[in-house]
């Protein structure tokens, strides 16, 4: 290496410096680190982003899919707000009102005689009413007193 130098170079030469026709290793070193660096900032990246999601996942489906829109929005708008309402959404349980509203629908048909909501819609209003089924395994006998 000696007689390929420059007479202008300085005597010790500093490591990363390569005779010509030899691979350059700190510049493989840093493509590699350089590659890998992004990759993994890119997935910290997109798994940040899906944070509210599998968060949202515990809770009810309406909500698991308002906050996954509002991830994917925020995903391609790089608008953070809908981000911190994403994650703010599935911090926060959302109430059941849908079961005790269709008890209530359930329990006011049978009151009524009407049809169940989950008779076919073929049978009219004027047909009889379906047998009633009571709640209790044996309320059709007297109860027993005593043992």
């Amino acid at each position: 290496m000696a007689e390929s130098l420059h007479p202008a170079a300085t005597n010790p030469l500093p490591f990363f410096v390569t005779a010509p026709g030899e691979t350059d290793v700190l510049f493989t070193v840093t493509a590699i680190f350089v590659v890998l660096a992004v990759i993994s900032i890119g997935v910290f990246y997109f798994k940040l982003h899906a944070l509210p999601e599998h968060m949202a996942h515990r809770g009810q489906k309406v909500q698991m899919e308002i906050v996954a829109v509002l991830a994917l929005i925020a995903l391609f708008t790089h608008n953070h707000l809908f981000w911190i309402a994403g994650l703010l959404l599935a911090l926060i349980p959302l109430p059941d009102f849908t079961t005790p509203l269709t008890s209530i629908a359930c329990s006011l048909e049978r009151i009524a005689g009407g049809l169940a909501p989950d008779a076919p819609a073929t049978q009219s209003m004027t047909d009889a009413p379906p047998a009633r089924k009571s709640p209790r395994p044996n309320a059709d006998q007297p109860q027993q007193q005593g043992a």
